[in-house]
């Protein structure tokens, strides 16, 4: 049996993550373990190191951090049947859903749901591959959930046209640019927002017009930009975007709905409703196995998406986790950080 080894969060806001021995746990019937040779940091895994249980009630310590893993597979559940041992892979560790350690990223092992992996082509680095689990997971619960915007589901060539328009506000964020390309291969046109020096980059991904959140304007801009469109409501990704992206949708109609990453502002306009996404919902639904079964493995091989944000490695070995979170906490834009672990 491997030997693994993790960084832990031993107590409650601990300033560093130790690294140390974890156990090595196989695969239920319906899971894979694999060998990660690289993690992405999510600014999350340093809140939850940061603010403890005031952010999620239910950690317990230890714990191990970490959601994005790409890697080998090592071994996998008899009902398995998509995966055999050294398939390259990405997958979502759900270790903050179910509370156990051996869930989580920032290990040597990490057990995977096997319908939260994709297989990955030889094109791709696990470097790349690592930044897509999370933020894509988060797009699709908010895009695709029955409870939230409920669009239809991404394919790999893409969907007809749907005639409907959505907003992504925050496109060069990881969860933006995931979303901006699966609303395309949904059939969307897509309506986003970044910074002047990043619409080159969205622009790049797909989508129809962008605009600038620091404009005085925006609203009113964004307003205008949906006359004639029939919107399907929109995606919010950062600090107080909801509000803002509630007040267009309630001015331009079609669907009033505000799908958001950040927390919810305490009104929204009469008819709007918003929910708060949690990321590693879609395990739970059919949202999981449509995006990671169906959708990334086909559409990382053709090329019509791409691991985005482009990754920046930050270090080598579970050692310099704990560097490349605090590096995570100075800010990033259009990049997200990954530490390989081989």
């Amino acid at each position: 049996m491997p030997t693994n080894t993790a960084a832990w969060l031993v107590t409650e806001k601990a300033s560093f993550l130790e690294v140390k021995q974890a156990d090595y746990t196989s695969p239920s019937d319906n899971e894979i373990v694999v060998k990660n040779h690289a993690v992405a940091l999510n600014i999350v895994d340093f809140a939850r190191q940061f603010m403890g249980n005031a952010l999620f009630p239910w950690d317990k310590y230890p714990c191990i951090l970490g959601s994005d893993v790409a890697g080998e597979v090592q071994e996998v559940g008899t009902s398995v049947k998509n995966f055999k041992v050294g398939d390259r892979v990405l997958g979502m560790a759900v270790g903050l859903k179910t509370g156990r350690p051996a869930d989580a990223a920032f290990q040597a092992y990490t057990v995977l749901p096997a319908h939260m992996a994709s297989s990955i082509p030889s094109s791709v680095s696990f470097e790349d591959a690592a930044v897509i689990p999370l933020a894509i997971s988060t797009a699709a619960c908010g895009m695709y959930q029955k409870e939230y915007l409920a669009l239809q589901h991404p394919t790999a060539p893409r969907r007809q046209d749907t005639g409907e328009t959505i907003l992504i506000w925050g496109g060069a964020s990881s969860v933006g640019t995931n979303a901006i390309q699966m609303a395309i291969a949904s059939g969307y046109d897509v309506i986003s927002t970044a910074s002047p020096k990043n619409w080159d980059y969205v622009q790049k991904l797909g989508v129809n017009l962008v605009f600038d959140y620091h404009s005085d304007t925006v609203v009113s801009d964004i307003v205008k930009a949906f006359d004639g469109k029939k919107s399907a409501g929109a995606l919010s990704i950062g600090q107080g975007a909801t509000s803002i992206c509630a007040e267009i949708v309630s001015k331009i109609g079609g669907k009033q709905f505000v799908a958001s990453a950040s927390p919810l502002p305490p009104q929204l306009p009469e008819g709007v409703a918003s929910k708060f996404i949690f990321g590693s919902d879609l395990k739970d639904n059919e949202v999981g196995p449509a995006i990671y079964v169906d959708f990334i493995p086909a559409a990382l091989k053709d090329g019509s998406f791409v691991p985005s944000p482009p990754s920046r490695v930050v270090g080598k070995g579970l050692e310099d986790i704990q560097k490349g979170l605090n590096e995570l906490t100075k800010g990033v834009s259009a990049e997200k950080l990954v530490v390989t672990l081989e």
